[in-house]
């Protein structure tokens, strides 16, 4: 599987980040929407998984510390007490979306509280924004920032290679960081906080993937690509002294500094004709090996090289497992076993078929064995066994011939590392997981070695759709690159994505509103049909046929009784079919690639949208008619809605910054919409279960309002909107889709661009409406809370208060009292305000929460410093009220 981001959205992102001037149908300055906010949980729909891992650092000084980078979803930090992973970058913001893709992470060794991570996604125009250096003093509960002057490339061609991003591990103030794009390599001599380019530096590189690329993707000159440190060569509080860096160029791959970076050198007698894609040092032996590849990866690599430089002679030695006639792959992973020097590992990234493999060396590159080998061709033998049963969708519902086999034991293989504290241990990141194993030493002694899934908290896919009907599965979803699940469970991992046909990427799903056992959706396939139908609410399909031009999955709506479809593919115009999509026909009036939507009630009515102008078919799609409705926004960045239930009622969101943009309501399927007031942009609409005094669905939005860009409710058709996310929980670019549960009023689904589904409940769960300004100022009525450590490391710990109103009046301002039992100090809080006198903390409302309706609750969070032991505090206090426990 190759990951392959959608472009498309991409695209329409860059064209509306911003606000736009008033639409055209306001003549007076709208007002401002009345807005509130409420305390939610969040949580994934669990995966676990599905996108390319292209790092893993662990800490060299600390147990157990380790973290992994993503190429759109972020960064996280390992959690051994769980063996999960704890998302780090959530609190990225719409604007920044593109510091969701992690090109580089460095975890300090002098100080393992300090981690930083070099973030960006793209070096092309498809990132309005340059890349930056995110510093954390507390392991990335909480985060800095230092904008840089140019573009990093999270998901750029070479994103596999590295660390570009490097901590000095004597002199931890100074971090170096390798630039693409031609700009260098850059260093800070205070902790992260400023950067300089490093002039001496004689070479920025000159390999670029394809030159002719015309998006400037594949393009782009990949730069300096990794930073290593000969830790002999310093000592406690001086900067090391030599320097090793990796170059994207083939002919001048690897430079040396030995005077800490003053002056640099081409390593002398170093091969030519391949990217060093790793360069790590053993320095007990004295060895730099480099893991060598023809391309840059992450997809490609036709050819690769192991070699090994004597750091004390100069010497060069190819260690290749094979020969180079041999290799149809080039080499990346690269991992030495810091307990036992002279044992290395190193993979063949680019073996796809008919599998990636794993090399062992433990005597220094002189031998090798592998992780499986043929017997008599095409059976081949493990030496590893393989249990997905906790991901189980990685068998990918196949059944290959030998030489193949299911699961794989990767691709796309870049990041694979020893723990640097225990040799049982090793992980490795694939363009679906990280798996890993803890009794690698197996491998030595000749018995097999127990290879698993660890990657259950990290979740990394791209979600395109999302549907929730009101019977059946409580959630259906369209993903690149693993296709989509049926979750019947949102805390457990489904187990399979859609098959019958598997689409690589789904680009669009609906289901019958009348009879939701009815499924169809479309997407992308090599070769097969793109467009799939479900009879039994998406949990077996079956391929439709495909009309003639058909390229791609475009859009795709199901008619509300699940007897007629629309389909706007991409590569031909609009089609319509009665039955499972066996014979198509053109339909008329509406343009090629427009995005299509059914009525909710009326199973003969689709709606249309391209470029400004809504269309209305009455005839199940035959014919199209164009609305008169002006005003809309003149692109087709843009997603709309029909109300289930409601006949002619569609909700429309989108817009860009030169032109409308905001949100539209219709109650006359579309012959005219009207602009809803304070709504600065919107870029999606969903509908979820009514508020138990309300007669009108809830609606949901991504959306900018009132000057802030969020997650909101409306329980009153958008006369008032209730921001629902918080600071802390933003994931970047959330334009995708949005829905609420037909079934659990409050909870929303939302799409991500790399972190997955997240779904959010309201932490009250009272059913009830927004609170309302409440008549006492300090509340005193009954309380209770609930106080949970949610990590904990050396000399610090986050911990999550939710504070529940158990009264029977409003809050209009609440201020929380507590004491440590220790020498706890609170350094950071968010959705709060505090103070501390003695041993007491206070916690305060923050505007958007003082709001606490009976029955709700609000929630904050901090991190903290500590010794000794870190014990809960004993009691509460709501002013004079002592608080309940759960």
């Amino acid at each position: 599987m190759r990951r392959t981001r959608t472009l498309t959205v991409l695209l329409a992102l860059a064209a509306g980040l911003l606000a736009g001037p008033p639409t055209a149908l306001a003549a007076e300055p709208a007002p401002r929407a009345a807005l509130a906010a409420d305390s939610y949980t969040w949580q994934n729909a669990r995966i676990d998984g599905g996108g390319f891992v292209p790092g893993i650092v662990f800490n060299r000084t600390e147990k157990d510390l380790a973290y992994a980078r993503t190429d759109i979803g972020g960064a996280y930090r390992w959690q051994e007490s769980s063996h999960t992973w704890t998302p780090l970058l959530d609190h990225v913001g719409w604007d920044d979306w593109g510091h969701t893709g992690v090109v580089s992470v460095a975890s300090d060794s002098v100080d393992p509280d300090r981690v930083y991570a070099a973030v960006g996604t793209y070096t092309n125009d498809w990132d309005p924004t340059n890349g930056a250096v995110l510093r954390s003093g507390d392991r990335g509960a909480t985060w800095e920032k230092t904008d840089l002057p140019f573009k990093l490339g999270g998901n750029m061609p070479g994103r596999g290679t590295g660390e570009r991003l490097a901590v000095d591990p004597h002199d931890n103030d100074v971090l170096y960081l390798g630039a693409p794009s031609g700009h260098g390599l850059w260093r800070s001599t205070d902790a992260g906080v400023t950067w300089s380019e490093v002039t001496a530096f004689p070479n920025p590189g000159n390999y670029a993937q394809d030159p002719g690329d015309t998006s400037g993707y594949a393009s782009d000159n990949q730069g300096i690509t990794w930073v290593t440190f000969d830790e002999s060569t310093g000592s406690a509080g001086t900067a090391t002294r030599t320097v090793y860096v990796g170059v994207a160029d083939k002919e001048n791959a690897v430079y040396r500094s030995t005077d800490a970076g003053a002056t640099w050198e081409r390593l002398a007698g170093q091969p030519t004709g391949y990217l060093a894609h790793k360069g790590v040092l053993d320095t007990e032996s004295g060895y730099l090996y480099l893991a060598y590849s023809d391309t840059g990866g992450p997809y490609d690599g036709g050819k690769g090289r192991l070699y090994r430089y004597a750091t004390a002679t100069g010497a060069w030695t190819d260690i290749s497992p094979v020969a180079e006639a041999d290799t149809y792959f080039g080499f990346s992973g690269l991992t030495v076993d810091r307990q036992h020097p002279g044992t290395v590992m190193a993979t063949a990234y680019s073996s796809w078929w008919p599998d990636t493999q794993i090399y062992r060396s433990t005597d220094s590159g002189g031998t090798w064995t592998q992780a499986w080998s043929y017997t008599s061709y095409p059976d081949r033998e493990n030496r590893y066994t393989m249990d997905v049963s906790s991901s189980p969708w990685l068998t990918w519902g196949a059944n290959p011939a030998p030489p193949e086999q299911t699961p794989k034991l990767g691709w796309m293989t870049e990041a694979l590392e020893i723990d640097p504290f225990d040799s049982d241990r090793m992980m490795y990141g694939t363009g679906a997981t990280i798996y890993g194993t803890e009794n690698l030493t197996n491998w030595d002694s000749g018995s097999k070695f127990a290879i698993e899934p660890m990657v259950r908290g990290l979740e990394e896919t791209a979600v395109n759709d999302l549907v929730s009907p009101p019977s059946g599965a409580p959630l259906l979803s369209a993903l690149g690159d693993v296709g989509g699940f049926r979750h019947t469970s949102l805390t457990e991992v489904p187990s399979m994505m859609y098959t019958s046909p598997n689409f690589t990427t789904t680009t669009s799903l609906d289901f019958a509103e009348e009879n939701p056992d009815v499924v169809v959706r479309s997407g992308n396939l090599d070769a097969g049909p793109h467009i799939a139908f479900s009879t039994d609410n998406g949990a077996n399909w079956f391929g439709g046929t495909d009309p003639s031009g058909v390229s791609g999955g475009g859009t795709v709506a199901a008619g509300a009784d699940g007897s007629r479809f629309v389909w706007s593919p991409q590569g031909t115009g609009v089609q319509y079919t009665t039955g499972f999509g066996t014979a198509w026909q053109a339909s008329a009036g509406i343009p090629a690639g427009a995005i299509v939507e059914s009525d909710r009630v009326d199973p003969a009515t689709f709606y249309g949208f391209k470029s400004g102008t809504f269309y209305v078919s009455t005839d199940g799609g035959a014919t199209f008619t164009a609305s008169a409705a002006t005003g809309l926004p003149a692109g087709d960045s843009v997603r709309f809605k029909a109300l289930p239930g409601g006949e002619g009622d569609v909700w429309l969101a989108g817009g860009a910054a030169d032109g409308p943009y905001g949100l539209w309501h219709s109650t006359d399927g579309g012959r005219t919409f009207a602009k809803l007031p304070g709504v600065d942009a919107a870029d999606t609409v969903g509908f979820g279960k009514a508020a138990p005094d309300a007669s009108y669905q809830t609606l949901f939005t991504s959306a900018e309002i009132g000057g802030v860009r969020g997650i909101f409710r409306s329980t009153d058709e958008g006369a008032t909107w209730t921001r629902v996310n918080d600071d802390a929980h933003q994931w970047g670019w959330t334009g995708a889709a949005i829905t609420g549960d037909p079934r659990v009023y409050g909870r929303v689904y939302v799409a991500t661009n790399g972190r997955g589904v997240v779904y959010g409940d309201t932490a009250g769960g009272d059913g009830g409406t927004d609170p309302g300004p409440g008549p006492d100022p300090t509340p005193t009525g009954a309380c209770e809370v609930e106080y949970t450590v949610t990590n904990q490391w050396s000399g610090g710990f986050q911990a999550d208060v939710r504070l529940t109103n158990t009264g029977t009046s409003a809050w209009n301002g609440w201020s929380l009292d507590w004491a440590f039992p220790g020498d706890q100090r609170v350094t950071q809080m968010w959705n709060a305000e505090h103070t501390r006198t003695g041993t007491t903390v206070t916690a305060k409302n923050v505007d958007w929460n003082a709001g606490v309706a009976p029955g709700a609750s609000v929630s904050f969070g901090f991190t903290g410093s500590w010794s000794g032991t870190n014990a809960e505090p004993s009691s509460f206090a709501l002013g004079d009220r002592v608080c309940g426990r759960t």
